[in-house]
């Protein structure tokens, strides 16, 4: 479990050093502003759209490693998707760093069923052991939601 662990680690540290998709997207169809005011966190999340299908996606902001490296890899998950698609991804990685294992009747098994569905995105579900990492870990999906739905007033995590 260690080595998981050490693992998974290695990938946030990766990701928060060498973000993917850290750019400003001139021709997005749609942004959005997100902002942690407890620890300062701050992303803008750009998308453009093709239809109902997220052709491209980037994001610009500062954070810290867990924030910068769930951006990234919320980045490359959702390129490709459509709004639905995505919209599921935000609500499976919500619950995922949101829920204890075994919370809300599921065991886990199920728990781990549902992080088996998120792919590489499974590395962030011991944020739920940290509660205050849980909203760094949810800014950006947060501003991805709040991109797709049009919203003009920055999101906050309070």
């Amino acid at each position: 479990m260690s080595d998981l662990r050490d693992l998974y680690q290695e990938l946030i540290l990766e990701h928060s050093k060498a973000p993917r998709n850290f750019r400003a997207l001139p021709d997005a169809s749609l942004h959005a502003e997100g902002y942690n005011p407890l620890c300062g966190d701050h992303f803008t999340v750009y998308l453009q759209m093709d239809g109902d299908s997220i052709r491209d996606v980037a994001f610009q902001g500062s954070g810290c490693a867990i924030s910068k490296a769930s951006a990234s890899m919320m980045t490359q998950t959702v390129k490709g998707k459509t709004k639905p698609e995505a919209e599921e991804l935000f609500h499976r990685f919500h619950e995922m760093v949101t829920n204890q294992p075994g919370a809300g009747g599921g065991n886990s098994a199920n728990s781990a069923s549902k992080e088996d569905k998120l792919g590489k995105l499974a590395v962030f579900a011991g944020v739920r052991d940290y509660p205050v990492r849980v909203k760094c870990a949810t800014l950006a999906w947060h501003t991805l939601h709040a991109a797709l739905e049009g919203a003009q007033q920055p999101v906050s995590t309070e």
